[in-house]
């Protein structure tokens, strides 16, 4: 669906998978009674730009699944609007794993009351994997907000993403 290969693959005496896709490898092993629902199995990965590689990513989860999946297991998020500009998303594997992708470039500091509460409810609910909490923390901030912000329509619709991401689970 994300267009990895396999380059190595091993069922005993542990199992064992390396995938490759350009210059990203990710390597998994498997554990008897995993359950994915409750993974903390993270990796970050550094791109130069994640724009790319989102829409590759989120054309391949279309072909498979007919659209985006946010909620649930496999699923993605959206590049967030951090510090004035798109970086990172998210990619939750069918083992549960959280494959961070992120942009190779510093970020400056968020520069507005609900930039930083965007960055807090970013963190909650991709990070931490606690919709609700980020939700509370991006209602609370736009309440506040005068709607000239650069990043106000960006907020509106990762709260009407969260709110879809709740009821999807």
């Amino acid at each position: 669906m994300l267009s990895f290969e396999i380059t190595y693959r091993q069922v005993r005496p542990n199992p064992y998978v390396a995938l490759r896709r350009e210059d990203i490898n990710l390597h998994f092993f498997g554990m008897d009674g995993y359950d994915p629902a409750q993974s903390y199995s993270t990796c970050l990965v550094i791109v130069a730009d994640t724009g790319e590689l989102f829409e590759a990513f989120a054309a391949g989860m279309r072909s498979v699944h007919g659209k985006l999946l946010i909620s649930g297991i496999p699923r993605m998020t959206r590049p967030r609007l951090r510090n004035d500009r798109y970086t990172g998303f998210t990619v939750v594997d069918p083992g549960g794993n959280w494959i961070r992708i992120n942009e190779a470039t510093k970020e400056p500091e968020a520069r507005t009351v609900l930039a930083k509460a965007m960055e807090n409810a970013a963190r909650q609910a991709d990070a931490r994997g606690d919709e609700r909490q980020g939700l509370k923390i991006l209602e609370g901030a736009l309440k506040r907000a005068t709607g000239d912000e650069p990043e106000f329509q960006a907020a509106q619709a990762f709260r009407d993403e969260l709110v879809e991401r709740i009821k999807g689970s």
